[in-house]
């Protein structure tokens, strides 16, 4: 019988081990001896069938305890792998498992004892496999001679590789030349893409952009066709007439559309031409150029495209062409910083409001539908100071143009906004970030804030800490502490594209 008793234990799926006790009851013996007996009264009849049922009860009872309590470990290992699927580095794969394990088998199955949880991953991280097993004593068939039982599970998650759209919106403002503070966040930022591609020139599904910014973004004179009509013609006549040639900065858009991603067929731009009544000393006199358009020119530049930086480099496959753009970058001198500009592009760019309209090696289909199963959209922003208009008192012969006037940024100078004060001016400008970073948010795209350097205020780093996505804000005091940030970003973005 106790044979028979031990084939249904084992019976039961993942009970890997079964110990006796030393000198267990003979109770096949006894039953034997009682079905041959002659002796008696109907006692033994009835002693027998109450042992035969106290046994098949013990049977039930320490069976549905095993049963349960492996089926709480399969579902919590399981558990325990989603969770290692889903950690953001590959350091995080173990002690997430650990805890949901924790969480779901120990606090559940108090019963059980000598609990192991191990795991091994591939070397390319996509396959987790894992195993668990813990000892339970059994409560009725102790009486028969049975002490510990052993039970095991098994899993294993195979993570899928997602795609990935990424724009880096990284600070190209005067201040960034400082301290050589430029070369260590374009070192970073190509740190994190040989990351994200690995030893590859493309990756499946992995297309990245990046939009420099400064006071105003470039979105490249071939865009031409983004600008209104009348604005066509006069960078026509520009071209014609002039010493030189439109960049491709534009002006922030009105009516609040300066914060969307409405396409410009709906909404075109107006170029940003240093032009106007208050500054024009790159023409100091009528028929005579005094341009100085090169980048060590500073805060000496003279050119209608003054502070204007690089242009956007729209979403491509080819890591060479995103590193190549990343070494392109400059500090661009004047105007100040609206980052607030620099992100909303970074949403154009990611946008499918705008797919098929960039143009050049960006694929036609891009960018996707927010809805494309296993991709995600990523957006990293960077700056090295507060939203401000920067003012420079020696910048024109009438000098002194203080607060009231500013230098021309891609909202035209500070009095164009209604205020006369460079605080007020940085509120518009982080409360125009806030609003962009939270419908963004809402649309599913994943935004990184960094903030670098001593510069950024309270203020800007608590702005930039409520734009992040689920806790995704840095700050780095030093170039150092740059590099490792952009690291631990590189690695997260690396792993977020594979989730099981």
């Amino acid at each position: 019988m106790k044979q028979y008793i031990k084939k249904l234990l084992y019976s039961l799926k993942g009970i890997t081990t079964i110990k006796p006790k030393l000198a267990p009851l003979k109770i096949d013996q006894v039953f034997v001896e009682f079905i041959h007996s002659t002796k008696g009264s109907m006692m033994p009849l009835i002693a027998g069938g109450l042992a035969f049922m106290i046994t098949l009860s013990g049977m039930v009872v320490d069976s549905a305890r095993l049963f349960y309590a492996r089926n709480i470990m399969q579902k919590s290992l399981d558990a325990a792998g989603l969770a290692a699927g889903h950690a953001l580095s590959a350091d995080l794969m173990e002690p997430s498992a650990q805890e949901f394990f924790n969480t779901n088998f120990n606090q559940n199955i108090s019963y059980a004892y000598n609990t192991a949880l191990s795991m091994t991953v591939s070397s390319d991280n996509k396959v987790i496999s894992l195993s668990a097993s813990a000892n339970i004593d059994p409560v009725v068939l102790q009486m028969l001679g049975f002490s510990t039982m052993t039970i095991t599970a098994k899993t294993e998650i195979t993570r899928e590789t997602r795609g990935m759209e990424l724009v880096l919106v990284m600070d190209n403002t005067g201040s960034m030349r400082g301290g050589d503070k430029i070369t260590a966040m374009k070192d970073a930022a190509k740190d994190l893409v040989n990351l994200v591609y690995g030893n590859k020139e493309t990756a499946p599904n992995l297309w990245v952009g990046l939009v420099p910014y400064t006071s105003m973004v470039n979105i490249g004179s071939n865009h031409i066709n983004w600008l209104n009509s009348n604005q066509q013609d006069n960078i026509l006549l520009h071209d014609q007439y002039e010493a030189t040639s439109w960049k491709g900065c534009v002006m922030a858009r009105g009516s609040g559309e300066d914060r969307t991603d409405t396409p410009p067929a709906v909404y075109p731009f107006d170029y940003f031409f240093w032009e106007d009544s208050v500054d024009n000393d790159w023409k100091r006199n009528s028929g005579s150029y005094r341009l100085r358009e090169a980048n060590s020119a500073q805060n000496d530049g003279r050119t209608p495209n003054l502070g204007c930086g690089p242009a956007i480099t729209p979403l491509v496959a080819s890591k060479t062409t995103v590193i190549g753009a990343i070494d392109e970058m400059l500090p661009w001198h004047r105007g100040g910083t609206t980052s607030n500009l620099g992100l909303v592009w970074g949403w154009r760019a990611i946008s499918p409001k705008w797919q098929g309209l960039w143009g050049g090696d960006s694929p036609s289909y891009l960018p996707l539908n927010y809805d494309t199963p296993y991709m995600d959209k990523v957006v990293v922003l960077l700056t090295d100071g507060n939203n401000q208009f920067y003012d420079w008192r020696n910048h024109s012969p009438d000098n002194g143009y203080g607060p009231s006037g500013s230098d021309k940024t891609g909202y035209g100078r500070l009095f164009d906004l209604g205020v006369s004060s460079l605080g007020a001016g940085q509120n518009i400008l982080d409360d125009n970030l806030a609003t962009t970073c939270s419908v963004m948010k809402n649309e599913g795209i994943i935004i990184y804030t960094i903030t670098f350097g001593s510069s950024p205020n309270s203020q800007t780093q608590n702005l930039y800490r409520n734009c992040a996505t689920n806790g995704n804000y840095f700050h780095a005091p030093s170039n150092g502490e740059l590099a490792t940030i952009f690291e631990n970003i590189g690695r997260q973005l690396s792993n977020l594209r594979l989730s099981s």
